[in-house]
């Protein structure tokens, strides 16, 4: 099996972007679930809601939410722009952010299941 040089440019971009949403959603995803399972405070329904957000919206409107707030002209994106020159609008980091983002919420769902 030989791949063009497109084939595997295409192939090593994806395994980046999971691999960078994977390490990014996995402690985040179980601190989350852990925390949801086990403990009770204030702001824990908001918090439970905003990790079912991905389910209830459609991907579209995920997707516009996160270029709003992460785009360079969002109110994190702006400031991580200025402070460290990260942008991630319409690059791998914005798709590694999408795919962390989206992945999240079933970790957390499925681990907080297992814990309450």
């Amino acid at each position: 099996m030989l791949l063009t040089p497109l084939e595997w440019e295409a192939l090593s971009l994806s395994l980046k972007i999971s691999f960078v949403a994977v390490m990014v959603s996995l402690p985040l995803g179980i601190a989350v679930a852990w925390l949801l399972a086990r403990k009770q405070f204030i702001g824990k329904s908001i918090l439970d809601g905003l990790v079912h957000l991905p389910l209830v919206l459609p991907p579209v409107v995920i997707g516009y939410l996160l270029l709003i707030s992460m785009g360079r002209r969002g109110v994190i994106g702006s400031w991580l722009y200025d402070t460290f020159g990260l942008s991630f609008a319409f690059s791998w980091r914005g798709a590694a952010l999408a795919s962390a983002w989206w992945h999240f919420r079933f970790l957390s769902g499925l681990c907080g299941y297992r814990w309450s």
